[in-house]
This record gives C-alpha cells, sequence and structure tokens, in this order.
C-alpha cells in the first residue's frame, strides 16, 4: 500500500465494527462504479464479513474511515483488495458440463490457430477444462493450433490459478484417465495436492481484466468466449453493454457460452440461441464506443 493510515487505528482487532446504512450504500456505489457488481440489501452481511477482515488487517475501527481511505486515492493499491474482498469465486472443473462437448465439436470445426477466451478464470478449473478439452478433441496438435486466455479482475484468484496446483478434492469429480492425463501428483510437502501437467499449462495464458474498463488489452477474435455465471452480477444495462463490446472480438463462427442461469434474450440483436445457454453472433456487430 503507497500511503500509510492515519488516525482511527485500534489498539487491538475486535470482532465487531458498525457498519451503517451510509456506509453500506456507498460500499454497493463503488463496487458497481469500480466493477460493475450489483450488490443487492440482502448482500450486507457478506459485505460485513469480507470488508471486516480488510478493517482487522488494516487495523482500523470503522468502515467509514476505510472508505474515506479508498475515495482519497482513487489509483491506491488498497482499491484492487477491496474488488477481490466482494468478489465471489466460485468454480469446479468442468462445471456446467453440457458445454464442453460442444466446444469440442466447435474446436474440430474452427480454423486453426483457435483461440478461447475464458473471462472468469477465478482460481483456474475453467480455463483449464477448456485445454483439456482442447487436447481430447485436437490430440497432439492442441499445443500448436489452440490456445485460451484466462482473465478475472481479481488478482488472487489469477495468482493461485497461475501455480495449477490442486487439492485432490478439487480434482475429486474428474475420471481417473483425466487425472493420469492432465495432472502430476505431488509427493513429499505437495503431497495430497496435484499439480496441471506444463502441456496443459502450457496452452493458458492468465492477465487481469475488469469487464468495466474502458479499454482491454485483447486484440484477437476468438473463437469462444466463455462468460459464465458472471452477468448475475451485473445490472441489465450493464449485461447489455459488455455483450456488446464481446461482439466484436468473436470471429462469425464464435460462440458465447453463459451460466446456467443466464439469459441474454434482451440482446437478440446481437446474439441468438444456438443450444443450452450457448449463443452465436447474429451478424458482425461493428466495435461499441
Amino acid at each position: 500500500m503507497n500511503t500509510p493510515l492515519h488516525g482511527a487505528m485500534a489498539s487491538s482487532a475486535g470482532p465487531d465494527f458498525l457498519l451503517t446504512d451510509h456506509d453500506f450504500s456507498k460500499i454497493r456505489t463503488l463496487i458497481h462504479q469500480r466493477a460493475g457488481i450489483a450488490l443487492s440489501a440482502q448482500k450486507r452481511q457478506m459485505v460485513y464479513s469480507r470488508l471486516a477482515r480488510r478493517l482487522r488487517e488494516l487495523r482500523l475501527t470503522e468502515f467509514s474511515t476505510y472508505l474515506n481511505f479508498l475515495e482519497a486515492d482513487p489509483n491506491g493499491d488498497e482499491w484492487q483488495q477491496f474488488t477481490n474482498a466482494l468478489t465471489t469465486n466460485l468454480t469446479a472443473f468442468f462445471r456446467e458440463a453440457h458445454h464442453f462437448p460442444v466446444l469440442a465439436e466447435h474446436a474440430k470445426k474452427c480454423p486453426q490457430p483457435m483461440t478461447v477466451w475464458c473471462s472468469a478464470a477465478s482460481t483456474g478449473e475453467e480455463p483449464y477444462s477448456i485445454a483439456m478439452t482442447l487436447i481430447e478433441a485436437l490430440g497432439d496438435r492442441a499445443a500448436s493450433a489452440a490456445s485460451v486466455i484466462g482473465t478475472d479482475i481479481d488478482t488472487q484468484v489469477l495468482a493461485k490459478a497461475a501455480t495449477g496446483v490442486f487439492t485432490l478434492e478439487q480434482v475429486s469429480k474428474l475420471s481417473p484417465a483425466r487425472l493420469k492425463r492432465f495432472f502430476l501428483k505431488g509427493a513429499g510437502a505437495q503431497a495430497g495436492k496435484v499439480r496441471i501437467r506444463p502441456e496443459v499449462a502450457a496452452m493458458v495464458k492468465f492477465e487481469q481484466l475488469n469487464l468495466l474498463d474502458a479499454k482491454w488489452a485483447l486484440r484477437e477474435p476468438f473463437d469462444a468466449i466463455f462468460c459464465r455465471n458472471v452477468m448475475i452480477y451485473f445490472d441489465k444495462p450493464t449485461q447489455a453493454l459488455i455483450l456488446q463490446r464481446f461482439a466484436p472480438l468473436m470471429k462469425p463462427h464464435g460462440l458465447l457460452f453463459a451460466g446456467h442461469s443466464e439469459n441474454f434474450s434482451f440482446a437478440n440483436d446481437i446474439l441468438r440461441l444456438k443450444g443450452q445457454t450457448v449463443y452465436e453472433l447474429v451478424h458482425k456487430v461493428k466495435a461499441a464506443p
């Protein structure tokens, strides 16, 4: 953190803090502005629990002091900690499994090299599942014929994803064949863990990206975009804006994979439903302003 904190310092880390209605309202406004996340009133306890950890870490006694500190330095390092704290990261290998056979068939038909963007990489299970699917579909060609870009707003989960290390519990639902083909078993200090094999890891590149940023550091058009269980945290105007920005980054044959509870029928001028929560472009769309 670049700027030292002064005032409202706790002599010891207390278990309880006062989260006023005003503080909670400001938190909802700030996270919406920074990350597009629309927090409902029912998320108050979750907000308290997660940000209370930051107050304890910084030895603060009041939420208001923490929020004033944030606003005093719009480019400060604590903004990333604030965003990380309020980001939900629920993921698993081959989650919503019906998408992966669709991706495999799509990969076999795509001109090569093909590129897939996973826009909510979290701790890595989803982009690595994509890479494994591409290897299964393309065989030995996958290393040179396909690649995956995994992005997330949360820097902490990206750091975890980049290690490629997972517990046995995290991979417990994978078949023995996939475990043997795609993972190395840990020994010694790494006992009880597995690591993604180098040839799988080499296909995946991780980058930090906020879907609300004015510019995205992405250049290539994609054969497929995974944006699953992300839009549920955004309001409809934000969803529409992001979908409009996705479209120019999709190849004419590109597919967009959404989460099981997400419906983009309101954007039927851009996307049409192709399968179960799988969309394709209506036509090639010009870049959004």
